[in-house]
């Protein structure tokens, strides 16, 4: 968790950035304008952070930077998208980390191979998942367990939508499913935005969501959020309990980051990794983050890529033990 102090400190660090690194970098920008591509559609938490991402690129890394949204096939087409893309450095993804460290393992064909065809290049922020119940289930259900006795003793309703099929969501309802031995159907989305909306309307029973999504739904009390996924109770929602706590043995905390093709040269991805660190840590983005559920998290490429591995690795057995397999 950042601190006060850490944030005054990132914010001096990127003025001493600006006073000697900037102009540099402008001059070295891409002769190509960057497109970020995200593979949800316009509006869930990892569009809003995307945006935030391409504001701050522009005249730093790139004359200008457009987020393009590609959405389809659980957000495979955009990484295959960005696999083929020129090695230049003007196209870039941004994503949660679930179809580059749990698709390896969740789908019988992949068209990408995340070690071979991507390059990580910096994780821009984090966040835990938070466990939502709509207006489909009656008001006196007000903790997992009692979510869980609900849907025994509605057993047609026992459904919980996810933003994709193989995805973090998707196994953190499997893993809850199975620990409570209890049948439940996931319902699958193109992004968190259509799940909640579906969520609201009484079209599902819960949805499994970053903590950002759910966010200004439980404020407005919209939504009822029962556990988070992290391994200590979110800043963010000091008063929800952890999965863990509600007795599910269940600990995901996801990351959001940028890849590039691989093949892409080693001072493009230095050089934008760089402007993630700046754009992710300046003050008023660390705030942009509080305000919308997520924590910034920086790391250098090849820090990065060994997360990467670690959680590709990580993954397998879990995956394996769900005995899902996807198309």
């Amino acid at each position: 968790m950042w601190t006060r102090r850490d944030l005054v400190r990132g914010a001096a660090a990127g003025i001493a950035m600006t006073a000697c690194g900037v102009s540099k970098t402008r001059a070295q920008a891409p002769t190509k304008n960057a497109r970020i591509i995200v593979g949800f559609p316009a509006g869930g938490g990892t569009d809003v952070l995307a945006r935030i991402l391409a504001e701050r690129l522009k005249d730093t890394y790139a004359a200008s930077a457009i987020v393009e949204n590609r959405p389809g096939a659980a957000a495979r087409l955009a990484v295959e998208y960005v696999k083929n893309a020129d090695p230049d450095g003007s196209v870039m993804l941004f994503t949660p980390d679930f179809p580059i460290t749990v698709y390896p393992s969740s789908f019988r064909s992949l068209s990408y191979d995340p070690l071979k065809d991507l390059t990580p290049v910096a994780p821009a922020a984090k966040s835990a998942l938070a466990f939502s119940i709509g207006p489909a289930v009656s008001g006196d259900v007000k903790t997992l367990a009692d979510f869980v006795e609900w849907c025994r003793a509605h057993p047609a309703g026992a459904t919980y939508a996810t933003t994709a099929a193989g995805g973090t969501p998707h196994f953190t309802g499997l893993m809850l499913s199975q620990e409570a031995r209890l049948p439940m159907t996931p319902v699958h989305y193109k992004g968190g935005a259509p799940a909640l909306q579906d969520l609201l309307g009484g079209h599902v029973a819960s949805s499994i969501n970053p903590v950002g999504e759910t966010l200004p739904f439980a404020k407005a009390g919209s939504v009822r959020v029962l556990a988070v996924t992290s391994g200590t109770r979110s800043s963010f929602m000091p008063e929800v309990p952890t999965m863990k706590e509600s007795g599910v043995n269940v600990v995901i905390e996801s990351w959001l980051g940028v890849l590039v093709p691989s093949k892409t040269p080693d001072d493009i991805v230095h050089r934008l990794n760089l402007a993630i660190r700046d754009a992710f840590t300046s003050l008023d983005v660390t705030q942009k983050l509080a305000s919308i559920g997520n924590e910034p998290d920086y790391q250098t490429p090849a820090e990065f890529a060994a997360r990467v591995r670690a959680d590709i690795e990580r993954w397998a057995p879990i995956v394996k033990a769900s005995g899902f397999v996807g198309d």
